[in-house]
């Protein structure tokens, strides 16, 4: 059990929290909710021990082990990634060392009778005890099972982990965290980097571990499925809700309009109060009753309710221009990079008015299709766009455009049409720029807060057919229930690419998976998607999963290998193994320099607390030139990456 108690955190004259307190049991699996900058990383932070609170403090029982992922963190280079994944059982090695300590020690002593010896006894039988039920001769397949569940392949187990991008070296730093089987698991935005079937393997781990779990995440149906109590933060304070996060948003509804009243009830009594003191204040007879008054209003502790939080938007899209039947018609297309095939004689229609996802693991092609669809890259085959049809586009560096010397009020007002013009602010409010917020230059933005906004303004253009590539990365859930219910309402087509499962739920009915160079359609909504897709994965396990024996033991006999080898000449092997080599290379360097303009990037933006560098304007177009060149290097990693993928696949 950990025990927080009247905890408060200050930032300067600011007070994060103040003066919190509860409990997390054994087991519990508790979701951490509120809006962004309302704390939830501070408070994982505080919990894990890696920050000391201003007052208060956190009692943990002395062998409680933790397990913290942070969102981002320190990579450790020059080991493969089983390597770094056996570091999860190092204690292994530490309980080995003192058991044979222990076993040195009582072989030397001979006071048989004495306390110490038999105390030295105990502390040897209790470390074999131990020993034993972590079963150290198993932790290999168990290490293997982890990596597989969280989407890697056997051929990257030897790979270095400096050769993966930031996303799956994070993946292998929850498989350790996963693999010490700690008391407490914290997880800030553990989804970030998974597809949809290491998500369901996550979802599964975690509803079934015996660790308690606290978890902070935007992807509303994994929290759903895993968590069963929901702690809010909210100015400062904490409320605790014993259900689910569905059943959360019901209550919390419900404890806001009881604040709302209680807030007005007390508004009217201020101004009651105050306008008797100022129309009694000169009168000598009323001198006593007015000081009373006045010490009443010091006295009184102000009720405070979060606007924001409740605010409501129904953004409706200005109706779609009118377009063909068929908005899209892909017929035989192919697309090649090289002498590597990508997508391999596909075809899809898409209808009007139909909302369609994108789904399958990286570099499975999702991304060329679209640049296919938006001509951007050549490909064979046939590529038809209805007529009429206008496409409205977001891409990962689709921030890159907007125009930096306009505000972001200025930004949406020149997109916006129609009646929507009335309700900027509010837009602008729904999507976390309410107040001050909205006459910011574009310029001094973060990369997140210029994702939201060219979001908001892509989907206030007319257009007839949107191709969404991951549009929630950076929305909390009630920008995203915006987007939903606007893309809903949408009368035109829309291709979404996404693994966010809550966000697809209700909104698509036909799903495209991609995987070795086709797609498949599935008819249905996401779910109906999924729940095809674990049969089919389950029977995927039943052949790939490794047994309870080390991986040694996994190997083919030298029939079986000759029988494999024999597939492929030794010229065409050899060949084969060039390329993946070249491209091995091709994605390490490219990696190199995007860690490189990372890092560069990360000093600037901590240069731009200091007010002289964020008013510097040329200070400020470095930047953004920095921001570009790292979107176009990030651009060509996913390109070189899934030519590295297609090619060990084949």
């Amino acid at each position: 059990m950990i025990s927080i108690e009247q905890l408060s955190v200050d930032f300067g004259s600011t007070s994060l929290f103040d003066n919190i307190g509860f409990l997390i049991n054994p087991k519990e699996k508790i979701a951490l909710v509120g809006k962004n900058g309302a704390g939830k990383t501070t408070l994982l932070k505080l919990i894990a021990g890696k920050i000391m609170p201003t007052r208060g403090r956190i009692e943990l029982p002395k062998d409680l082990t933790i397990g913290y992922l942070p969102q981002h963190m320190i990579h450790n280079e020059g080991t493969t990634v089983l390597e770094e994944t056996e570091k999860a059982f190092e204690y292994i090695h530490t309980l080995q060392h003192e058991i044979e300590t222990l076993g040195l020690e009582l072989a030397a002593r001979t006071d048989y009778e004495s306390e110490d010896y038999h105390r030295i006894i105990d502390k040897l039988s209790h470390a074999q005890e131990y020993l034993q039920i972590i079963n150290q001769g198993n932790y290999q397949a168990e290490i293997e099972k982890t990596l597989i569940g969280l989407g890697f392949n056997r051929t990257d187990f030897d790979r270095p982990c400096a050769e993966f991008s930031g996303g799956w070296r994070m993946r292998i730093e929850l498989a350790k965290i996963i693999l010490q089987q700690p008391d407490v698991l914290l997880l800030d935005e553990p989804t970030n980097h998974l597809d949809i079937e290491s998500i369901q393997w996550l979802e599964s781990f975690l509803i079934n571990a015996n660790s308690a779990v606290v978890l902070v995440s935007h992807d509303r149906a994994f929290i759903d499925a895993v968590t069963t109590r929901t702690i809010e933060i909210s100015l400062g304070k904490i409320y605790d809700y014993q259900v689910n996060y569905s059943k959360y948003v019901e209550l919390r509804k419900e404890r806001y309009e009881q604040q709302m009243r209680a807030y007005e009830n007390q508004q009217k009594m201020i101004q009651d109060t105050e306008l008797f003191i100022e129309r009694f204040r000169a009168k000598a007879t009323k001198a006593i009753q007015v000081q009373s008054r006045i010490k009443q209003l010091e006295k009184l502790e102000r009720i405070e309710v979060d606007i924001e939080d409740h605010t409501h938007m129904n953004l409706k899209f200005p109706p779609a221009p009118h377009s063909g039947i068929i908005p899209v018609e892909i017929e035989h297309l192919s697309k090649a990079y090289g002498d590597l095939l990508v997508l391999d004689n596909i075809g899809l229609i898409i209808n009007r008015g139909e909302k369609v996802a994108f789904v399958g693991k990286n570099g499975a092609g999702k991304s060329t299709l679209v640049k296919c669809i938006m001509q951007e890259i050549p490909f064979s085959g046939k590529l038809k766009l209805g007529h009429q049809v206008k496409i409205g586009y977001f891409a990962q560096n689709q921030a890159s455009l907007l125009d930096e010397n306009l505000t972001v009020f200025e930004t949406i007002d020149q997109a916006a049409v129609g009646e929507i013009r009335t309700k900027i602010r509010d837009i602008l409010g729904a999507f976390m720029f309410g107040g001050e917020a909205s006459d910011k230059k574009v310029k001094v933005l973060s990369g997140g807060e210029r994702s939201r906004l060219a979001m908001i303004k892509l989907l206030l253009e007319p257009v007839n057919l949107l191709i969404l590539d991951e549009p929630t990365n950076h929305l909390d859930m009630r920008s995203k229930d915006v987007l939903k219910e606007a893309l809903k309402a949408f009368t035109g087509t829309a291709v979404i690419v996404s693994h966010d499962r809550e966000f697809l739920d209700g909104l698509v009915d036909k799903v495209y998976e991609f995987s070795n160079k086709k797609i498949r359609e599935h008819l249905g909504g996401i779910y109906d998607f999924l729940h095809h897709k674990k049969i089919e994965s389950l029977q995927e396990l039943e052949i790939n999963m490794p047994s309870s024996k080390p991986l040694q033991s996994q190997d083919l006999s030298p029939q079986e290998k000759n029988v494999s080898d024999n597939k492929l000449s030794y010229e065409a092997r050899k060949e084969q193994n060039r390329k993946i080599r070249k491209a091995e290379r091709d994605v390490s360097e490219v990696e190199m320099e995007v860690e490189q303009l990372e890092a560069a990037l990360n000093a600037m933006q901590a240069e731009l607390q200091h007010p002289e560098k964020a008013s510097d304007s040329d200070f400020i177009l470095k930047l953004h030139q920095k921001q570009r060149a790292l979107d176009q290097k990030m651009y060509e990693w996913e390109i070189l990456t899934e030519i590295l993928n297609n090619l060990k696949t084949e």
